[in-house]
């Protein structure tokens, strides 16, 4: 009884974020007339419409399990800004300049109202840069809501380890991502849209920060536990301004892309990616707790184990 009465403030909001998550998904899909869709393009692996919008339900089971909860929340006005221009950008479309220039204008708040003590330029690089590679990413059936389960997960423990009360805030947005998940797994019936991606990715970054900051976890931490995302997106990104090509401009050379066009299902990929995902979470986890100097070897065996799947895939592609 007393163990269950300490994880409560812990489990109640989770179990809340979880509910309204649920209902506001289903609601949104009883009324899937109204969202925008998600048409074929030069990014998309689908070949029909779907609509998305489904981290509208994710934002609302998450504010309606943590907004009440004590304690500053310097991060709320900025992810506020970030929603707003991003389900703009899936109803009627934004400039990229534009969107940029609102992501990079919320991060600075961000730093300024929590007043971490990161450098300046550094922190509003990383968080940007997160946010639009999550966006990237979120492009085969499950893999944002995956990564976002087990990524905020990890943010929950390493947080509950350290005694944080964060770790209700990482541990119910783990939570709203689940049924979600369930119904964004292969085959997809909803998509996050950009209004679920992009500050997915924010809040990644700005907690992976506070994380730092604050001492509940070493500075390899967020990296190693959202390393599949990070290194897929970021190789990607290198790959295409060494070819001088339009970054900015939708494509599919992605090597989770680069696995379905080859001939792997969705749900091939998305297994093969949650293997990853669990590994990579699940070591910087076991180093965080037993041997923290193993912290940053972990991230280099990943880094080259992610590095050998990669050029699989690429000797595939090539012969195909």
């Amino acid at each position: 009884m007393a163990a269950f009465s300490a994880s409560l403030p812990l489990l109640l909001p989770a179990a809340i974020a979880a509910v309204v998550a649920w209902a506001a998904l289903e609601g949104l899909l009883r009324r899937a007339d109204l969202l925008p869709v998600a048409t074929p393009n030069a990014r998309s692996l689908h070949v029909g419409q779907i609509p998305r919008g489904g981290g509208l339900a994710v934002w609302a089971g998450w504010f309606a399990g943590t907004l009440w909860l004590p304690g500053d929340k310097p991060w709320l006005l900025p992810l506020l800004a970030v929603i707003a221009v991003s389900l703009w950008d899936d109803r009627r479309g934004v400039h990229p300049a534009a969107r940029l220039a609102v992501h990079t204008a919320a991060a600075a708040a961000w730093w300024w109202l929590a007043a971490t003590g990161a450098e300046l330029l550094a922190a509003v690089i990383a968080i940007v840069w997160m946010a639009n590679l999550y966006n990237f990413m979120d492009g085969s059936d499950g893999l944002a809501g995956l990564m976002s389960m087990v990524g905020f997960g990890a943010y929950a423990t390493a947080a509950w380890l350290a005694g944080a009360r964060e770790a209700a805030l990482f541990a119910a947005l783990a939570a709203a991502t689940a049924p979600f998940l369930l119904r964004n797994a292969p085959p997809a019936q909803i998509f996050l849209g950009d209004v679920g991606s992009v500050p997915l990715g924010f809040l990644a970054a700005v907690f992976g920060i506070t994380g730092w900051r604050s001492g509940w976890w070493p500075g390899w931490f967020p990296f190693l536990v959202f390393l599949p995302f990070i290194a897929d997106a970021t190789v990607t990104l290198g790959r295409r301004l060494l070819a001088g090509a339009r970054v900015w401009e939708a494509h599919r050379e992605h090597f989770y892309q680069r696995l379905v066009q080859i001939g792997w299902s969705h749900g091939r990929t998305l297994a093969l990616h949650g293997l990853l995902m669990l590994g990579a979470a699940g070591s910087a986890l076991a180093a965080l707790g037993w041997a923290p100097p193993l912290g940053l070897p972990f991230l280099f065996v990943w880094t080259a184990l992610l590095a050998f799947v990669y050029a699989g895939i690429e000797y595939h592609w090539r012969r195909r």
